[in-house]
């Protein structure tokens, strides 16, 4: 990404430059560490265009007064021809606003990148982002959708930032619930045979499975019937997780979601990475056994101190150690999980993401604790918590078909409004805020619909380049333009909203925040639909202007740019870009 695309990078690396000025005439100390020097938009924006920090920063550690080191760099960076207004303000901050050239110069560099306009450059770092994880006991639920929108969303921001991505999704294809799924599948296939079966409590009632009961008969015969459970539950067992996850992988490829990697957690006990994972602890002194305190709420009478084999989570930051391996000998739920990520850590991943369920908050700080152990701190785990979706149909609570059982599954979401709808409003929300999904909402022309609303901007920019297209306007042309013709402040604004787009990219995949690119892409498109109004009124900024066909190609790459801008941001939400709208 160029310093052109990016402006705030071209002033922060012109605030650099003019520090390393003040070092070499002495009026500052050499090498002083500037990480905390930031350019950011003042938040009052009559006060310029960029603001930065670095005198307030940098005036402890030089042993000066912020204002009056802000009086030294401030002329320096006014010598600059990009910088119009150098003003110092506050307490040492430093106010600049900047030439038209400098906005025009990003909206240039959008057209010139086209789809990957904003993107960083290859980082030379792998990052493994886990999400949905489902267990393969049925379809997935509205609650997966978010999270499967969240983390794709997620690892889409991230590629795009540089990053090289591994998409993953864990198979809990081990212990009990699969056991209760072949139970409730065996129920189907005898109902296939014709038999009067009720099924039982406690087993998955949805109609889901009866197609599977079907597809066992076609595949088993009879030869699965009155056997006793021992024989045949292995059998159903690995039928049923199949069909599950075909039907999981069919959900989420409605969706829009394709994972690069399923991991099963029956093959990781099976290769021996369970106990593998606890010699590496063991290795550490991490594995110990010892006798827990009682659970907070628990009184003596009713809690049972014993001996057990636990993990010392709390040398790394948790708040209790954690046991690994039940009274019975068997593991805990933990145990497999502390193999799973150990296997990704030897893997060699940068980095780690998790995205959990809100249910799953508990586990946050005995994962951090694990991977930190195994990795021996060099590995960093982000675990990303996906909050509860309610669902409504004009403000009143909405029910769909049951046929999951006792859930609203995923596919019916995406059949009631699609995968762009369901995937831009549920990223209109941050990912640990509950979401209320409103079906009326989500389906209505208006600007109260973010996701219409910047698909309309979408369109209408495309109207307009059709228009140019229809009226000899080459696209050579637009390319080409000359944008300072561009005086009017309308045009600058929008040229300033699209020269945001590589600095909000940036810093959403650092913080990993998609949400970000939504609120931006909504704000973008709020902008440019506010210039086409205002172009009823005035016609300086009609893009089409009858007498000033010279001038058109200026005002159709503004159009193109905030095009490129909305593809780009939508193509990282996954969501299609509208060219046209009836």
């Amino acid at each position: 990404m160029t310093e052109t695309a990016n402006p705030f990078a071209a002033i922060a690396a012109l605030i650099d430059g003019a520090l390393e000025a003040l070092e070499a005439e002495g009026a500052l100390p050499p090498e002083l560490d500037r990480r905390a020097v930031t350019v950011e938009p003042p938040r009052d924006p009559a006060h310029g265009d960029m603001a930065t920090n670095a005198a307030m920063a940098l005036a402890k550690p030089a042993g000066t007064n912020p204002r009056a080191l802000a009086g030294l760099l401030a002329p320096k960076l006014a010598e600059d021809p990009r910088i119009v207004m150098a003003e110092v303000a506050g307490p040492g901050f430093i106010n600049l606003r900047l030439a038209p050239s400098v906005w025009f110069g990003a909206v240039s560099a959008a057209l010139a990148a086209g789809p990957d306009f904003g993107r960083g450059a290859p980082k030379g770092r792998r990052v493994n982002v886990e999400y949905v994880s489902a267990n393969p006991t049925g379809p997935l639920h509205v609650g997966h959708a978010r999270g499967a929108i969240f983390g794709d969303a997620l690892a889409g921001l991230l590629e795009f930032a540089g990053w090289d991505v591994t998409r993953e999704y864990y198979i809990n294809d081990a212990g009990a619930q699969v056991d209760v799924l072949a139970r409730s599948a065996h129920f189907r296939y005898q109902e296939a045979h014709g038999r009067a079966v009720e099924i039982a409590p406690g087993l998955y009632p949805g109609d889901y499975l009866a197609p599977v009961g079907v597809a066992m008969k076609a595949v088993f015969g009879d030869t699965l019937l009155d056997r006793p459970e021992a024989e045949w539950l292995p059998v159903v067992r690995d039928f049923a997780i199949t069909a599950m996850m075909s039907m999981i992988r069919e959900d989420l490829a409605a969706l829009g979601v394709t994972m690069d990697r399923f991991q099963s957690e029956a093959a990781l006990a099976a290769e021996g990475k369970v106990e593998a994972a606890l010699a590496r602890l063991s290795e550490q002194g991490l594995i110990y056994q010892g006798v827990l305190e009682p659970p907070k709420g628990k009184t003596p009478e009713d809690w049972e101190p014993r001996e057990q084999t636990l993990f010392r989570s709390t040398a790394y930051g948790d708040d209790v150690d954690r046991p690994v391996k039940k009274s019975d000998g068997g593991w805990t739920y933990f145990a497999p999980d502390i193999a799973y990520h150990f296997d990704k850590v030897s893997r060699g991943y940068d980095l780690l993401i998790d995205v959990f369920g809100a249910d799953h908050g508990g586990y946050v700080s005995r994962m951090k604790a694990v991977v930190a152990a195994l990795s021996e701190r060099k590995t960093p785990l982000d675990v990303k918590l996906v909050q509860l979706v309610k669902l409504f149909r004009n403000g009143e609570p909405f029910k769909m078909s049951k046929r999951a059982g006792d859930f609203v599954t995923l596919r019916d979401l995406v059949e009631q409004v699609g995968p762009d709808v369901a995937r831009f409003t549920m990223l209109m929300r941050k990912n640990d805020a509950p979401l209320d999904f409103d079906f009326a909402k989500a389906l209505e022309q208006s600007k109260d619909n973010p996701v219409w609303y910047v698909q309309y901007a979408n369109a209408r920019a495309h109207s307009v380049l059709r228009s140019g297209a229809e009226a000899g306007i080459t696209e050579a042309a637009i390319m080409a333009a000359d944008l300072a013709s561009l005086t009017h402040e309308g045009w600058i604004e929008i040229a300033k909203k699209v020269a945001e787009w590589p600095r909000l990219m940036e810093m959403a995949a650092e913080s990993h925040e998609p949400h970000r690119v939504a609120f931006y892409l909504f704000d973008l498109a709020g902008a440019f639909h506010a210039l086409w109004n205002r172009a009823r009124e005035e016609e300086a900024l009609r893009f089409l202007q009858a007498g000033d066909e010279a001038g058109a190609p200026a005002r159709l790459a503004m159009a193109k740019a905030v095009s490129v801008a909305i593809s780009a941001g939508l193509g990282i939400l996954g969501v299609t870009p509208v060219t046209e709208m009836r």
